[in-house]
């Protein structure tokens, strides 16, 4: 008789909680917002990420019950590899956002085909690893391994998305670790890599001076250390217990984005320490289960395709947090499953929805 395959119940309920707990946190960041449009604008934010929360929920049951080793044949990597590269060369020809070209929109929606491209680069590069293993440290797992991330970047760098360029690399970086790289390709890439990232900083303006209010918010106090000051002042002033849900300050036109790039804060500000602790340690639950379903599946492909995913999850949550503290320079990145934002909402749960599919498999 097949054996019932049954899915981690604790990472599930994990991912459940961290999806309920963001719709409570941006419908409570956005009130602002909807008070002085007369209740439309902030409506339609929640609104908009509530229905995004059930398009993910519907991506991550799917992504938990179809096969995922489907995803290594040649014929699907290879397709979603060429339509991605198709989305991402043609973002940049559509009109700038905010400073950079990251999103197509139409009809009040949006897509940022840079998330997904997250994803598939993931998919990949575990191909790779599942092909290659004893190869990693020849050019016949590099050379393709360092093209298509590669390319990624480049496009989204294009778009000028250093958040998200850094993203994409970071997890794969560590699959290729963990699969064991010889380090002199490790001190090599790095070496390579640091050049490549202190000139995206050097030849935009915006991005040296959130490098130099980072080091010095105080110096520019109305200006680029504007939004760091008052991350810092929702933080502290949440203490030990916060000061209950809705009754943030700083996000009453004090903290920019406050239901996105630095939702944290006002976890934080609400929530207090003891609140932000449970989110943490929600995401340390993603972490613990999702290192375990790769440590339990039954071929490489799984193990590093979980392993890659919780890279993702917890090392973009890292990020993000860091960022709130005054920890790291603002990046942009979202809090996964918390921050307002459709694409990186069903991407992330996407990814969950694998790992999930994964630890079905386990021995």
């Amino acid at each position: 008789m097949a054996r019932k395959l049954i899915f981690d119940r604790l990472l599930f309920g994990a991912v459940l909680a961290l999806l309920g707990l963001g719709l409570v946190m941006v419908y409570s960041s956005t009130a602002a917002l909807a008070r002085d449009s007369g209740g439309a604008l902030g409506n339609v934010l929640f609104v908009k990420q509530a229905i995004a929360a059930l398009i993910g929920l519907g991506a991550m049951l799917f992504c938990m019950h179809a096969d995922y080793r489907r995803l290594k044949e040649p014929a699907v990597i290879y397709s979603a590899l060429a339509a991605v590269l198709v989305l991402l060369v043609a973002v940049l020809f559509g009109p700038e956002i905010n400073g950079s070209r990251r999103w197509f929109r139409a009809a009040g929606l949006s897509f940022q085909p840079s998330e997904l491209a997250k994803l598939v680069a993931i998919v990949f590069v575990a191909y790779q690893i599942d092909r290659k293993r004893d190869r990693i440290d020849s050019h016949h797992f590099l050379v393709p391994t360092a093209v298509v991330t590669g390319l990624f970047a480049a496009l989204i760098l294009a778009g000028k998305d250093l958040g998200t360029t850094v993203m994409l690399c970071l997890p794969i970086c560590l699959m290729i670790f963990l699969a064991g790289i010889s380090l002199r390709f490790v001190v090599g890439g790095a070496l390579m890599v640091l050049p490549i990232v202190a000139l995206a900083i050097a030849t935009q303006e915006y991005r040296r001076r959130r490098l130099l209010a980072f080091l010095d918010p105080e110096a520019d106090p109305l200006g680029m250390g504007f939004q760091l000051l008052q991350s810092l002042i929702a933080v502290g002033s949440g203490g030990l217990f916060g000061l209950g849900p809705g009754g943030s300050v700083q996000k009453l036109h004090f903290l920019p984005s406050p239901h996105a790039d630095f939702i944290f804060s006002i976890v934080a500000e609400e929530l207090g320490l003891l609140g932000s602790a449970i989110f943490v340690g929600l995401f340390a639950v993603v972490l613990w289960r999702g290192v375990v379903a790769g440590l339990h599946a039954p071929e490489s492909f799984g193990r590093f395709l979980a392993w890659g995913l919780t890279g993702l999850i917890f090392t973009q949550a890292l990020i993000h947090m860091s960022v709130a503290l005054g920890l790291l320079p603002t990046t942009g990145v979202p809090l996964p499953f918390i921050s307002h934002g459709g694409s990186s909402l069903i991407v992330s749960m996407m990814a969950a929805g694998l790992i999930l599919n994964v630890s079905q498999h386990g021995g």
